[in-house]
């Protein structure tokens, strides 16, 4: 008995392949979309969300059942979780971070909020003040804990330097950043060393060091010590220069400016926040937990991390939200009326870019793991360019 064999056509196999293909790409392109609206709706409401809320609230194009087996498909998946039985799904820290990698948009602030900002910060007189205001107004418009770091001295750069006695042992050297920062330092000498060639020192570095890191500046210092002009003050040379090692040394961010604890606090009960506020209390980590997620920051300017990526016990149920703030490598700061660049996400949102910046301090926002990104990353980019600019403007300021 011959058998017969029933071959299919090469290009039939291959167009149900390319619409199996389609097909699948277009049900996971849903479930994330899905995903998405699950995400925003718990964040809005804090409460599970069913099935039938997506349907009747987002233009899904599908039914109630086609939502309720994506959400399933979606909590096997470990983006959503289920309290109870009855209940709706909830976002796990995986759903929220493809939320924020993936979907989130970090929005432009409208004029009149930038016109808002600009208004409020404007009135400073001088960088701490700017950095006191900005703490307020961020936690204002976020609801939840802001914290804005000043420059460290690491980071700076030299502007000016100036030297005076205090006694016939002691010198105050005075050092002004590019950041605004302003760091005095006691000089032991054995004697007082003749005012002009002090002078004649003080005024080289200051012309030879401006815009010069501080590490540099102390290089430059030391290696004046043996010239002729300076060989009857060379051991205060050595001493200047280990005072700018010192300075170049410091990865402390100056201060930390905190605001908004009294406002998380009437959000939430106390048991509650007892670990955050643990956790605020360790400045230290949490100043290189913030420094080291503005320096690694997506390509919208704000970098966040999600309970766990914190690595912060304190932390394990907060996000951070933190963008860093200094000189841009673009020739201007960007402004907070300009948004330089955008491109397009994986949902065809356009994402607001920004200019290549060097960070030296950062902004940043602390909250619970469902807060409003997209209000948030918008705020704390928003102010991390104020003051990118305001340090630009002042730098320019005093150049002129």
């Amino acid at each position: 008995m011959m058998r017969r064999c029933v071959s299919i056509p090469f290009g039939r196999a291959a167009h149900t392949h390319v619409l199996y293909t389609k097909g699948a790409r277009m049900t996971q392109s849903r479930r994330m979309l899905v995903l998405r609206a699950v995400v925003e709706d718990y964040i809005r409401s804090q409460e599970p969300v069913g099935s039938t809320t997506l349907t009747r609230d987002h233009d899904l194009g599908v039914s109630s059942a086609t939502v309720r087996n994506d959400m399933a498909a979606l909590e096997d998946e470990g983006y959503l979780i289920q309290p109870h039985t009855s209940a709706g799904r909830i976002p796990t820290e995986k759903g929220y971070r493809y939320f924020v990698d993936r979907l989130a948009t970090v929005m432009p602030l409208s004029e009149a909020q930038r016109r808002g900002i600009n208004s409020f910060l404007s009135g400073s007189v001088n960088l701490q003040d700017t950095l006191q205001r900005a703490a307020r107004l961020l936690a204002q418009i976020t609801g939840q804990v802001a914290v804005v770091a000043a420059p460290s001295l690491s980071k700076s750069m030299l502007r000016h330097v100036e030297i005076v006695p205090v006694s016939v042992n002691t010198l105050l050297a005075v050092v002004i950043t590019d950041t605004g920062r302003v760091a005095q330092h006691i000089l032991n000498v054995a004697e007082l060393p003749d005012m002009t060639v002090l002078a004649h020192l003080v005024n080289e570095i200051n012309t030879q060091c401006a815009g010069v890191s501080l590490a540099q500046t102390a290089d430059y210092v030391r290696r004046m010590g043996p010239r002729d002009a300076y060989r009857s003050i060379s051991a205060l040379t050595e001493t200047l220069a280990q005072a700018f090692d010192g300075m170049a040394d410091d990865e402390r961010a100056g201060e930390l400016y905190m605001a908004g604890t009294s406002r998380l606090a009437h959000q939430h009960t106390v048991a509650d926040l007892a670990p955050l506020f643990d956790a605020l209390e360790e400045q230290v980590v949490l100043m290189k937990l913030m420094s080291s997620l503005s320096e690694t920051a997506q390509s919208a300017g704000v970098g966040v991390a999600i309970g766990s990526e914190t690595h912060t016990p304190g932390l394990l149920h907060a996000s951070v939200v933190t963008s860093g703030y200094g000189r841009t490598s673009a020739g201007n700061a960007g402004g907070m009326g300009t948004d330089n660049r955008s491109e397009i996400n994986d949902f065809g949102d356009e994402i607001q870019t920004e200019p290549v910046t060097e960070p030296v301090a950062f902004v940043g926002s602390i909250g619970p793991t469902h807060m409003d990104y997209v209000t948030t990353m918008a705020a704390v980019r928003a102010v991390a360019r104020y003051l990118t600019a305001f340090l630009a403007h002042d730098e320019r300021h005093t150049n002129d």
